[in-house]
């Protein structure tokens, strides 16, 4: 029953902000790493950023200084804001995690999914 579900998206003009979350739910024990993805058209998935259960932090080089990932545990929640965004941001953005569930076992999930578009 463990679940990831991606909200925030839509359309914003370049220079724009948007801020992305992802709420876990379901029989969790515990969540660990956590994650942002994302998939342009014709394009591979690539990691956006990450923050780990220690709140250690990293990002693709080219969001840099641009997006911030953060995270509320209590909440089971990873949020992305977006600033001073590009079209080239433009992606259908994943939200991945790391949870252990109640029974005790660690699978990673994901999200199903949210559009961002920048465009003018």
């Amino acid at each position: 029953q463990v679940q990831l579900v991606e909200s925030g998206g839509g359309l914003v003009q370049p220079g724009g902000s948007l801020r992305l979350s992802c709420a876990a739910s379901g029989s969790i024990f515990s969540i660990g790493t956590m994650a942002w993805y994302r998939q342009a058209p014709g394009k591979q998935r690539e990691l956006v950023a990450a923050i780990t259960g220690t709140d250690s932090t990293n990002y693709v080089d080219s969001v840099k200084g641009r997006f911030t990932i953060s995270r509320d545990t209590a909440k089971n929640t990873v949020n992305l804001q977006m600033n001073s965004l590009k079209p080239e941001d433009t992606a259908v953005y994943y939200c991945n995690a790391y949870i252990t569930a109640t029974t005790r076992a660690t699978m990673n999930y994901w999200g199903q999914g949210t559009q961002v578009t920048v465009s003018s």
